[in-house]
């Protein structure tokens, strides 16, 4: 049972009145000074995990990170809530870190974040010989293991940091996505011996799992911002090139967006995503250089363009929409040459044979999870050991599909018979353009116009044609081979439709309807983007959606009714409490 301390602090300081499913026995045992390993899904509240006993510690907390732009988020959402914390790493100038120095060595804080690299440094570990470290808490743990998603060897310098203090502090590890052979490599390479292990359920019960196979992906991009005009969302590429591409498509049609990756400058990618965090811009086009350890919690949205290449890569990523607890959407665009070119970036970034292997594996699960017709969030669950998930879940397009299904038998017959009379020797382009009947000089100079298939959809489209080719690949009716130029194959099921007259369905997307928030809700979010950029700090620093969208269903009219409000802790109330019972009161007094 966690103490009524621990439970006091979370109401006065981070606005909770309870602590949500696994952190109180994370916290508790961190309390016990038992040495713990927590996983637990994105937007579960890891970092109230090791934030809160910190404040409860005699000494100084260090908390290793990754990236630099955690860091300091977590520092600014640290500060509005009156906590002393800071952080140390390369993006400061020498003078700044000699300050910080000083301040920690003088004991004004409280959490000091530092990057693993930070712990070799002659000048930090003078540092840590003048001050109490109590606790250490790893962030992103998973990078501790080869296996992992994202391996950083700097994370092997950990446990021999620990191991060299005189007095050896606790240890806490956390991470969103680990199989159980990556809790096991954690709890080796970090050395937590005796270490209580809480995994407190992968399941995100407001995020929507959909795949969708053989969409034209720029189009359903459009429709899908189009009918989302206020909402911030990611939309994740493979490549840069991909990334490059998609920006410049969505700024030709008026969409205000900002690119990620890491072909970009330094300072170029640090302004595209400050402007993203303080919703300046509301849609990020990324490669998965960007995201790990941004607290943005009102990401509505994460749209995979390209399939990824493991899972976990992929949940991490998905799971950054709706870690305020209101509804997200995870959507993953599969076309059929996303295959081709994991296993190409693969084979060029990974050269041992075992680990290849080992990824190549994973790529597998990952083409399984977007043909399969079971529940999505069961096949997610499963994959993380969790046997026991129930096998429909109500909020995934294999549970709730209501999209029409048309038969398309005859076109799939059509393009089938155009790929065997080209005699399985070219690419989705030119069988499309054949059955368009299109005048390419170069396709008449094949003879390919004489071919009987010539022109037999002369009434679609070229893009139309392509799309249903790329529809027809996703379900297995086609196959491409590998290489630069893949070639069209029939595919496994082609011999059902060709000549056992099989039928063929395909889901018509249904267009979407432009969703609008609620007046007083939308008055609130502007009044904390004001309050956000006076400050110069991310709008979710200020107050959260879901706090906000609590604050337009109760409409608090006065101080205690405010602080009843998830996120609205004692500091938050005194800065911005006044504001919020303003806004909520004129908004009455005219409607």
């Amino acid at each position: 049972m966690v103490s009524d301390e621990a439970r006091a602090v979370l109401e006065k300081v981070f606005g909770y009145p309870s602590f949500k499913d696994g952190q109180a026995q994370v916290v508790e045992s961190l309390l016990s000074q038992r040495n713990t390993l927590a996983v637990m899904p994105t937007g579960a509240g890891k970092s109230i995990c090791y934030q809160l006993p910190s404040l409860l510690f005699d000494g100084v907390t260090l908390v290793v990170s990754p990236l630099i732009a955690l860091m300091k988020d977590q520092v600014d959402a640290l500060g509005s809530l009156g906590v002393p914390a800071t952080f140390i790493n390369s993006s400061l100038k020498g003078s700044e870190v000699k300050q910080r120095m000083l301040d920690a060595a003088a004991g004004r804080y409280k959490l000091i974040y530092v990057a693993p690299e930070r712990l070799e440094a002659e000048d930090f570990r003078q540092l840590v010989d003048k001050i109490h470290v109590s606790f250490i808490a790893v962030d992103e743990a998973h990078c501790v293991s080869q296996w992992g998603h994202d391996f950083r060897p700097s994370y092997r310098k950990i446990a021999p940091f620990v191991q060299s203090l005189p007095r050896h502090p606790l240890v806490g590890a956390f991470t969103a996505t680990a199989t159980p052979e990556i809790k096991q490599d954690i709890a080796r390479l970090l050395s937590l011996q005796d270490a209580n292990t809480f995994v407190t359920g992968f399941n995100r019960d407001n995020l929507y799992f959909s795949v969708l196979r053989g969409e034209n992906k720029k189009e359903f991009i459009l429709d899908y911002l189009a009918a989302r005009p206020s909402q911030p969302g990611i939309i994740y590429a493979a490549t840069r090139k991909e990334v490059d591409n998609l920006y410049e498509a969505l700024q030709k049609n008026g969409v205000a967006c900002g690119r990620y990756h890491a072909g970009m400058r330094e300072a170029e990618r640090a302004q595209s995503q400050e402007a993203f965090l303080r919703d300046d811009l509301l849609v990020m086009v990324a490669t998965n250089a960007f995201g790990m350890g941004i607290d943005k919690s009102n990401v509505r949205f994460v749209v995979h363009y390209n399939m990824p290449k493991n899972m976990e890569a992929y949940y991490q990523e998905a799971g950054r929409a709706g870690r305020d607890g209101e509804r997200g959407e995870c959507i993953l665009l599969f076309g059929p040459q996303d295959i081709l070119l994991q296993k190409f970036l693969i084979e060029q970034s990974v050269y041992s044979p075992k680990r290849k292997s080992h990824e190549f594996a994973k790529l597998q699960v990952m083409a399984d999870y977007c043909h399969t017709p079971q529940c999505l969030r069961t096949y997610i669950l499963n994959y993380f050991g969790e046997a026991d998930a129930p096998k429909e879940c109500n909020n995934c397009v294999n549970c709730l599909d209501d999209r029409e299904a048309v038969d398309i038998t005859t076109q799939t017959q059509m393009v089938l018979s155009c790929v065997v009379r080209m005699k399985e020797r070219y690419g989705t382009v030119m069988v499309a353009e054949v059955l368009k009947g299109s005048k390419n000089k170069k396709l008449k100079s094949f003879g390919l116009d004489r071919l009987s298939t010539y022109g037999l959809m002369s009434e679609m489209t070229l893009q139309e044609i392509k799309d249903l080719i790329g529809f027809l690949t996703a379900e297995g009716y086609l196959s491409l081979t590998e290489g630069k130029f893949p070639l069209l194959k029939l595919g496994s099921r082609a011999a059902a439709v060709l000549r056992q007259g099989e039928t063929v369905r395909r889901k018509v997307q249904q267009k979407q309807e432009v969703k609008k928030d609620d007046n007083l809700f939308a008055q609130l979010r502007r009044l904390r983007k004001e309050i956000a950029d006076r400050e110069n700090i991310p709008p979710y620093v200020v107050f959260s959606d879901a706090t906000l969208r609590e604050m337009s269903e109760r409409r608090p009219a006065d101080s205690q009714s405010l602080l009843r409000i998830n996120g609205v802790g004692e500091k938050k109330l005194e800065k911005y409490g006044a504001h919020f019972i303003d806004a909520i009161h004129t908004y009455l007094q005219e409607n």
